[in-house]
C-alpha cells in the first residue's frame, strides 16, 4: 500500500493508456459540453437534444447528384409494435443483385438515427465494395425496452432478405453491422439469427460494440470518464434498455452479448475497439469466447484510441488505419464468398 508524505495510507492511482496525440487534440478540443455524464434525470433532454442536432440528411442528400439510388421503407414488425423503417441505398445504375451491408447506428441504445451514419458508409463502402446498405431505424429506450430495439433489426433483415429479388441483394452476401450501441445488436442479432435459423449471414462487422451490462471489467473502470463516454452513462443506457432487469442473473444473450456461453455456429466477426476507451476488455473477452468455440473472428485494439475517435478525428493517422482495415476485411470476405460453392438455402 502507498503512503502520503504524512504517512496516511492513500489509494494508488490506475495507470492508463496514454491516447494517441492526434486523438488527445481532438478531444480537447472538443470541451467537457458533449462529454457530460447521461443521468436518468437528464436522459430526456439530452435525447431531445440530440434529436435537434444529430444530421439527419433527405433522401436527396443521400442520392449526391444521381450517383445512389435511394429508397425509404416501411416493413412490418414480426410481433406487436409498429412497422419499422429502412433506409436502402445503393450505387445508382447497377444490376443484378449486389452484397448487402444490415447496419445499425450507434447511440447507447438512447440516441442516433438510421440516416446519419449513410454518407460515410456510401463514400467508403457502397461505391468502392460496389455494395447495397440498408440501415434500420430501431426504436430507442427507454421508450421501447428490450426486445422491442432487436426485434426491431430482425424484422428488417427478415424482410429484407425474403424480398431480395425486388431489392437487387445478393442472399449468399449478407453482413450485419453497426457501431457502438449498433455493434451490440449486431453481435445480438447474429446470436438470435443462429438461433432461429434464418436467414443466413455472411459475416458480422461490431465496431467498438456495447455488448455487457455489468459493467464489471478492469476497462469499465480504469477509462471511465477519460475519453468519450463513461460508467454513468453507460448504466443510464443500459437501465434504460433493460429496466429493472438490469445487471439481473437471468439477463439473455440477446439483449447483452457478453452473457452468451454458446458463441458456437457464428459467422466470421470482425471487432475493433480502442486501447484507451471502457468497451476494451468486454470487446477483447467477445473475441477470444468466438477463437474458444471454434469460430472466426479478426479482433483490432486500436492503441490510444477512444471509444468513437475515428468519428471524432477522421484525419488522425489511426483513423485512416482503422477504416483501410474495416474496408480491407469487407473486401476480403466478400471476395472469399465468391471463390467458394454456393451454401445451400436455409
Amino acid at each position: 500500500m502507498d503512503l502520503s508524505p504524512t504517512g496516511t495510507s492513500a489509494p494508488r492511482p490506475t495507470p492508463v493508456p496514454p491516447f494517441d496525440p492526434e486523438l488527445s487534440v481532438a478531444l480537447e478540443s472538443l470541451g467537457n459540453g458533449p462529454r457530460a455524464p447521461v443521468t436518468p434525470e437528464n436522459l430526456a433532454a439530452r435525447q431531445e437534444r440530440d434529436a435537434a442536432t444529430r444530421p439527419r440528411p433527405t433522401a436527396e442528400d443521400l442520392r449526391a447528384d444521381g450517383r445512389f439510388e435511394v429508397t425509404e421503407l416501411s416493413v412490418p414488425a414480426l410481433r406487436d409494435g409498429p412497422d419499422v423503417t429502412l433506409v436502402s441505398v445503393r450505387p445508382a445504375g447497377r444490376e443484378g443483385p449486389l452484397p448487402l451491408l444490415y447496419y445499425m447506428h450507434g447511440g447507447a441504445m438512447i440516441m442516433g438515427n438510421a440516416w446519419s451514419v449513410l454518407p460515410r458508409i456510401q463514400r467508403e463502402w457502397v461505391l468502392p465494395l460496389d455494395m447495397c446498405v440498408i440501415s434500420v431505424e430501431y426504436r430507442l429506450a427507454p421508450q421501447t425496452r428490450y426486445p422491442g430495439p432487436l426485434e426491431d433489426c430482425y424484422a428488417g433483415l427478415l424482410w429484407a432478405t425474403e424480398h431480395a429479388a425486388e431489392l437487387g441483394i445478393d442472399t449468399d452476401r449478407v453482413i450485419i453491422g453497426g457501431k457502438s450501441a449498433g455493434g451490440g445488436l449486431a453481435a445480438a442479432l447474429a446470436l438470435l439469427v443462429r438461433d432461429r435459423g434464418v436467414p443466413d449471414v455472411l459475416g458480422q462487422l461490431l465496431l467498438c460494440p456495447m455488448l455487457d451490462d455489468r459493467g464489471h471489467t478492469f476497462s469499465s473502470h480504469q477509462m471511465s470518464g477519460l475519453g468519450m463516454w463513461d460508467l454513468i452513462s453507460n448504466e443510464t443506457a443500459w437501465k434504460a434498455l433493460l429496466g429493472d432487469r438490469h445487471c439481473a442473473a437471468d439477463v439473455p444473450p440477446y439483449a447483452a452479448p457478453a452473457r452468451a456461453t454458446d458463441l458456437s455456429g457464428l459467422p466470421p466477426a470482425f471487432i475493433d475497439v480502442g486501447s484507451a476507451e471502457m468497451f476494451r476488455d468486454e470487446d477483447v473477452a467477445y473475441a477470444n469466447a468466438i477463437w474458444r468455440a471454434g469460430g472466426q473472428a479478426e479482433l483490432h485494439v486500436w492503441p490510444g484510441a477512444y471509444h468513437g475517435f475515428d468519428g471524432l478525428a477522421p484525419q488522425a493517422a489511426i483513423s485512416k488505419d482503422a477504416r483501410d482495415a474495416r474496408t480491407r476485411w469487407l473486401r476480403r470476405l466478400l471476395t472469399h464468398s465468391r471463390s467458394t460453392e454456393p451454401r445451400p438455402a436455409g
